[in-house]
């Protein structure tokens, strides 16, 4: 957008602010002659002619603002009311979903929703639904009614509250008007009036599941999580097939973290209606987080048998099969996804394509087609070039993992290392506290601190611009938890990603991403969206406090036999494939007497593991799992009762590398060419062992060969890691870190 443009928009957006709506329309009108597709002007000009009851021509310029800005949900609220008033009432319903998928507190979202069931059901159900069966349908009271839904399509929720009040003069247990009175007092936020509607509605038509439905829901929106369960049941009891009733309550069971209940709402729902695609893909999501991948695998096939090719399916279930070590179709399924991503089709989210290629050009093109698939291209700038003149730079930290978290846990002791002089630390947490020290020692380590979970995205923007942020650090990337739509709104000058996600987020407002020169070579900074910011060492902090147990336990304790070889390898299943997996079995073949100690993460995996060894001709009790142990010294104390750490590929190990590092335990890496496949080779460059990254399968084979039969080499490795751990060469002091970030920070420029 060139400069005369945005004069233009600045003006037009300020004569619409005023209410000179023919002057605004007028230089809305001439920006889109130089740019047809400006999605301001065009969401503006949508605002105008639909607050001017020209819905036809509302609808024509709100249309492409979907479409460009798919992740923008103030557009398909938009959209909504305009199809509302259009009466296309199926429309207004997908348009307004959709933008509450997006954004779940979007201000008048849920009251629009809830305007457009009843109108829907006026128009399908007037003669029988609508209304008791023992009062008759009042003429007066019907044109009364649809004039106040009316009302509420134009968001005057105040005129409407009055033309229902009017309606229930007359028949005063009118269902509509009592439904629709309810609908327009909480969007007015008169939240317990409303419920009073709802209840009195209820009353009214208790044969009707929807009366018993908005109960629930409007019990919901007051905190009464226990009442609106009940009035869930209640309304699946008048209509076991009205499956809103058992999404809405697995949600809402889901948000009081009762998840187990959550997933057998979702059964019952299939039982129901058998071709319910969002129940299976939410139980998909849910049997995953109850770590039951197995059977996460079959919902989510189920999802794909009804919906074939519902987005990114193909990759929910290559990425449930990962996590239980079930290899199916590895390489044909693999294939599929590749040929997805080339013809831009969504095929896989943008952390399961780590796990299956290190081919960094491809991997960006799979996590751009999801960046924009999710938010769309920018639409508003909260910052536009403003000039801050502060005394300390003010550096907010973004993140839903300030807790017991891989990144809660490596970053903490730098931020409690930052020059407070030089700069202003805020942490923005978006997550679910958890009440672990850690999470306390969060809390104290900012100069301030923001509970943002609850806080709409667009608000939360809004509030970091107040606070002249300089620099935004997102430390989630396309992770579970993430806010990055906040810094679609552009909120600070400079916006980067760290730490969080290992690759570009391929979104046009992140301006940098933080790396080190082995992960990110200069030539291959093409493959990212954003400018690369190099850290001099490996861009891993560490908390050099967290250090391993002085006790080490004897193998007994952990199943391992007392003598024999120990090869080790804690990274997550989802990261072991096929070719990983075969090379680990000729190397239990090769060194007689070896045992393969991994991470025992389900049952599942365990199973499907055994069973594979058993292909190779490896016994299955060859292979030791060992299970979480409560603290993290303990943890890293054990990893000195193995002799060698195999690392994955194309997903290394990042924190378990570190960690077997730190406790002086040698890992044998392959680096490809992917953010993901190089970070083992980072660490190893610190730690002044290189030499055990590898760049092909076959030395990475015979290297990790070398190391279990030739003692002197193995030896002089150890040797080595001691020898920095004795010297606190490595890790870096927290100090060292800071400030190596600090002087990252100090390169950067706001993008105006």
């Amino acid at each position: 957008m060139n400069k005369a443009t945005t004069t233009q928009l600045e003006k037009a957006l300020a004569l619409q602010t005023a209410g000179e709506l023919d002057a605004a329309q007028s230089l809305f009108s001439k920006v889109l002659k130089s740019e047809p597709k400006n999605a301001v002007a065009l969401y503006s000009l949508a605002a105008i002619e639909s607050g001017r009851k020209n819905f036809d021509k509302a609808l024509k310029h709100i249309q492409p603002v979907t479409l460009s800005h798919p992740g923008f949900a103030q557009a398909h609220l938009a959209k909504s009311v305009i199809l509302f008033n259009l009466g296309q009432f199926d429309d207004a319903l997908k348009a307004i979903q959709k933008a509450i998928h997006l954004e779940p507190s979007l201000p008048n979202a849920r009251e629009h929703l809830e305007t457009v069931k009843v109108a829907q059901g006026m128009k399908a159900h007037l003669s029988s639904s609508m209304v008791t069966s023992d009062i008759p349908i009042d003429p007066q009271v019907h044109a009364l009614t649809q004039q106040g839904i009316a009302l509420q399509g134009e968001s005057k929720h105040s005129d409407a509250i009055e033309v229902f009040k009017q309606a229930l003069q007359i028949n005063s247990k009118d269902f509509a008007s009592l439904y629709s009175l309810g609908i327009s007092l909480g969007a007015t936020g008169k939240k317990m009036d409303a419920l009073e509607c709802f209840i009195q509605s209820a009353e009214a038509a208790p044969h009707l599941a929807l009366a018993h439905f908005a109960k629930a829901q409007s019990y919901a929106d007051l905190g009464l999580s226990d009442d609106a369960v009940i009035c869930f049941d209640k309304a699946i009891e008048v209509d076991p097939s009205y499956t809103s009733a058992y999404t809405n309550k697995a949600a809402l069971l889901q948000a009081i973290n009762r998840h187990h209940d959550a997933l057998l709402t979702l059964v019952a729902c299939v039982e129901v209606d058998p071709n319910n695609f969002t129940a299976f893909e939410g139980q998909g999501q849910l049997l995953g987080q109850f770590k039951q991948y197995d059977l996460s695998v079959n919902a989510f096939k189920r999802a794909l048998q009804i919906n074939p090719t519902y987005n990114y399916g193909k990759g929910h279930l290559m990425h449930a099969r990962l996590s239980c070590c079930d290899w199916t179709d590895f390489e044909a399924s693999r294939q599929e996804i590749f040929d997805g991503i080339q013809a831009d089709k969504k095929a896989c989210g943008a952390m399961t394509i780590m796990s299956l290629t290190d081919d960094a050009a491809l991997a960006r093109q799979c996590i751009e087609i999801y960046a924009k698939d999710k938010y769309g291209d920018p639409l508003f700038k909260l910052w536009n070039g403003e000039k801050y003149a502060h005394r300390r730079q003010r550096v907010a930290f973004i993140s839903g993992d300030f807790r017991i978290h891989p990144v809660g846990y490596l970053l903490i002791e730098m931020i409690e290392n930052f020059d407070k002089e030089k700069f202003e630390l805020t942490g923005v947490f978006t997550g679910t506290p958890d009440g672990s020290d850690l999470w306390k020692r969060y809390r104290c380590a900012f100069d301030h601190y923001l509970d943002a979970k609850n806080i709409p995205s667009l608000e939360l923007a809004k509030l970091l611009r107040a606070m002249e942020i300089d620099i935004a650090i997102d430390l989630s990337g396309h992770t579970e938890g993430t806010k990055l739509d906040v810094l679609s709104h552009r909120p600070a000058p400079v916006q980067i990603t760290y730490l969080g996600f290992p690759g570009t987020l391929g979104l046009p407002f992140i301006d940098y991403l933080i790396a080190d020169p082995r992960i990110i070579p200069p030539e291959s900074q093409q493959h990212y969206r954003e400018k690369i910011l190099y850290l001099p060492h490996c861009y891993l902090p560490r908390d050099t406090s967290v250090v391993p147990s002085p006790i080490t336990p004897q193998r007994s304790d952990f199943g391992l036999p007392d003598k024999g070889f120990v090869f080790c390898s804690f990274n997550h299943d989802y990261k072991i494939n096929p070719p990983m997996f075969k090379i680990w079995m000729d190397l239990l073949k090769e060194v007689p007497d070896s045992v393969l100690w991994l991470m025992k993460l389900n049952e599942a995996a365990q199973d499907n593991l055994s069973k594979e060894a058993a292909k190779y001709g490896v016994d299955p009790e060859r292979l030791v799992y060992a299970t979480r142990v409560p603290r993290v010294e303990d943890h890293l104390a054990r990893y000195r009762l193995a002799d060698l750490f195999l690392d994955t590929f194309p997903y290394n190990g990042h924190t378990t590398a570190g960690d077997a590092l730190r406790a002086e335990l040698p890992v044998v890496s392959l680096c490809g060419g992917s953010f993901a496949s190089r970070v083992a080779a980072s660490l190893l460059y610190d730690v002044g062992i290189p030499e055990l990254a590898c760049n092909s399968f076959s030395e990475y084979h015979d290297k990790a060969l070398q190391m279990a039969k030739d003692a002197t080499v193995r030896e002089r490795c150890k040797t080595q890691l001691n020898n920095i751990m004795s010297s606190s060469a490595w890790p870096y002091s927290a100090k060292t870190q800071a400030k190596a970030l600090a002087a990252v920070l100090s390169q950067t420029k706001g993008k105006k």
